[in-house]
């Protein structure tokens, strides 16, 4: 469809006419406050508060400050015919989330979440196919893909000749940013990244009356060519001074020395941006003109002036890495970076100035663990130590990157690299080197050869309740604690490392942890906090699968508030026989997963990703999952507090 441009007037007397009954609606049809089970038992607990689209990951979840709630669906599969649909950019009408009750009922997975959907047919049914929540309603704003005027498609980057290079299918982080709030009338831009090769970000200008729809006033793709173009952009957060942050998640890093390679595995993805950069291969198809420098692409972009005019920055100060994340404290000097993959650091930068990411010290974590070796996830929590790999500010930093504009793939000898190469981290890392480009370019490595840990295992999102405060918590989301997590004598080996700092007899389930902010001075353990929202220690919360830590979702009970093995302790637990004899109270389905599994894996979480943390301190965690029972992602609520 093509995009209708609304005035603001008309946009306005469309809400205030479609704001009528948009009251909280729970998914069984009851309306205003939840009806959750009263308890006496304190402890934490969690509630599903969301199920997605068949085949969908649950991306791009964040909260603006009046309780809108946004998130959306990637990937979806509605026909599980394995081609992937257009993406939907989304959020919930009719809720303010900050006043979701803390006892809300969880909303259930649909009939047909599992391997026959329901019917035995293979097809999944009409629920499969839909956003449920558990208060409000789920309203799409815009498909990815949509046509938004001058022939450009919402999140599909193009080339400077007007060719369209990916499809819309790939939404992830999304950053809301106000213009103005007249009353209940909520006005601002929906930043968007699109997680491809090459990325986008789009803008879209909403206006919403109350909890009411959102209305759609216009949309555009940001210009990322004035910094060569982007690169799988995922998550991202929005700056205390109200800048989007967006990460380019560069998963080619380690691939880096065959970057201009024409036999290289990833090429294709490359040339794709040279296309978008305008870039033209000769008669052979070899690019030996122009060609994209991979040392602009890893980097936590800063969107700035976002209302007027979006402009991107690309701080490489902070590192080049497979950035999933950023987050800023309310120092305005502190951040935190996560990186997805396999055998990747984490990583601080303290800036020099508040409110300027352009310079300052980057720092990556050495964990140390605490906790039994080769224990479960959920008893094993680790000590941070940061260790200072370099400082230096986005200037500086570009000179060294310009230096690798002029390679192309003409330039390519097998078996050699045209980039920096390991002799050159190891006279960096003995203090040899004439600059610290390695430190910037080549972050990972360089953080592996100072004895910092390069071990985590796809650490996706991290984040900090708004105006956090010393003592509160900030919480990371690890999607798979396997293969780095494992000892060395139970990983296979091209998992192995030589320090081997984290020892967990972990799995693919995933595990929430959260890290105190400490204050300057402040102790933990034998470590003492250097400033302000310091990290000193990770401790597991929320752990999933067969040896869950917390279970929630149950169909009875919104609370069932179990501590060890997963319903164990529920009074509604399935495989526990009634006074009467009767096994799970007539629910022979959860029975039979019981039976044969141990337990019912849609009531622990799977592979978290997203994560934001609401102003009350209760926990939003995303998944983007695949196993079983969670054929429909899904979106939970963890309260540390009960």
């Amino acid at each position: 469809m093509v995009l209708t441009e609304l005035t603001r007037r008309r946009a306005l007397e469309v809400l205030t006419l479609a704001a009528v009954g948009t009251t909280g609606v729970s998914a069984d049809g009851s309306k205003g406050e939840g009806e959750g089970h009263d308890h006496d038992e304190g402890g934490p607990t969690l509630n599903r508060f969301a199920t997605s689209i068949i085949g969908a990951e649950v991306t791009g979840m964040f909260i603006t400050r009046e309780g809108r709630f946004f998130f959306n669906v990637q990937h979806p599969d509605t026909d599980l015919d394995g081609e992937d649909e257009p993406g939907i950019v989304g959020g919930v009408r009719g809720l303010n989330i900050n006043d979701l009750p803390k006892d809300f009922p969880s909303v259930q997975i649909p009939a047909g979440d599992d391997d026959d959907y329901g019917d035995g047919d293979g097809t999944p049914e009409s629920y499969d196919r839909m956003v449920q929540t558990a208060m409000g309603s789920y309203q799409p704003i815009l498909e990815g893909g949509t046509y938004i005027g001058d022939d450009e498609r919402l999140g599909v980057p193009k080339t400077p000749g007007g060719e369209h290079l990916t499809e819309g299918v790939w939404p992830d982080f999304n950053g809301y940013v106000p213009v103005e709030n007249d009353g209940d009338v909520q006005e601002g831009y929906l930043f968007t990244n699109w997680e491809t090769r090459p990325g986008m970000m789009s803008r879209i200008h909403i206006v919403s009356e109350g909890t009411g729809p959102w209305q759609v006033l216009d949309a555009e793709n940001v210009d990322f060519r004035d910094v060569e173009g982007t690169w799988v952009n995922c998550f991202g957060t929005v700056s205390p001074w109200n800048t989007p942050l967006t990460s380019e998640e560069n998963y080619s890093i380690p691939d880096t020395d065959r970057w201009n390679d024409p036999a290289y595995d990833g090429i294709e993805d490359v040339e794709r941006l040279a296309k978008y950069l305008g870039h033209e291969p000769n008669d052979e198809g070899v690019y030996e003109e122009a060609y994209p420098n991979p040392y602009r692409y890893g980097y936590i972009v800063e969107i700035t002036n976002p209302i007027e005019e979006p402009t991107p920055v690309k701080h490489f100060a902070l590192g080049r890495s497979t950035h999933e994340n950023a987050v800023v404290m309310p120092d305005e000097k502190t951040a935190y970076t996560t990186s997805d993959g396999t055998a990747r650091g984490f990583y601080k930068f303290v800036a020099d100035e508040a409110g300027d990411l352009s310079s300052g010290t980057l720092y990556a974590a050495k964990a140390i663990q605490q906790g039994p070796v080769g224990g479960d996830p959920a008893d094993v929590g680790f000590e941070l130590q940061w260790i200072e790999i370099g400082h230096a500010d986005n200037e500086e930093i570009e000179s060294w990157i310009a230096e690798y504009d002029d390679v192309t793939q003409a330039d390519y000898t097998e078996g050699e690299t045209s980039y920096i190469t390991d002799e050159e981290v190891e006279r960096w890392a003995a203090g040899n080197a004439e600059d610290d480009r390695v430190a910037f370019l080549e972050t990972n490595r360089a953080a592996g050869a100072l004895g910092a840990t390069d071990e985590f295992r796809k650490m996706e999102g991290v984040n900090i309740r708004r105006d956090a405060e010393i003592g509160d918590h900030a919480y990371v989301a690890m999607s798979e604690t396997n293969q780095t997590f494992l000892p060395n004598d139970e990983a296979d080996e091209e998992f192995h490392d030589e320090e081997d700092h984290i020892q967990v007899n972990g799995g693919e389930w995933g595990v929430v942890y959260r890290m105190r902010l400490y204050g300057e001075g402040e102790r933990c353990g034998k470590r003492t906090a250097a400033h302000d929202y310091d990290l000193l220690r990770m401790e597991p919360v929320v752990t999933g699968g067969p040896n869950a830590n917390i279970c929630g979702g149950c169909p009875y009970d919104a609370r069932p508030d179990s501590k060890s093995t997963v319903c164990t302790d529920c009074s509604f637990n399935p495989a526990k026989e009634s006074e009467e004899g009767v096994v799970g109270r007539g629910m022979e389905k959860i029975e039979t997963v019981f039976t044969r599994q141990g337990f019912d894996p849609s009531t622990t979480i799977a592979n978290p990703d997203n994560i934001v943390v609401m102003d009350d301190g209760r926990v939003v965690i995303g998944e983007d999952s695949s196993l079983r029972g969670h054929e429909n992602n899904m979106v939970w609520v963890y309260d540390p507090d009960g």
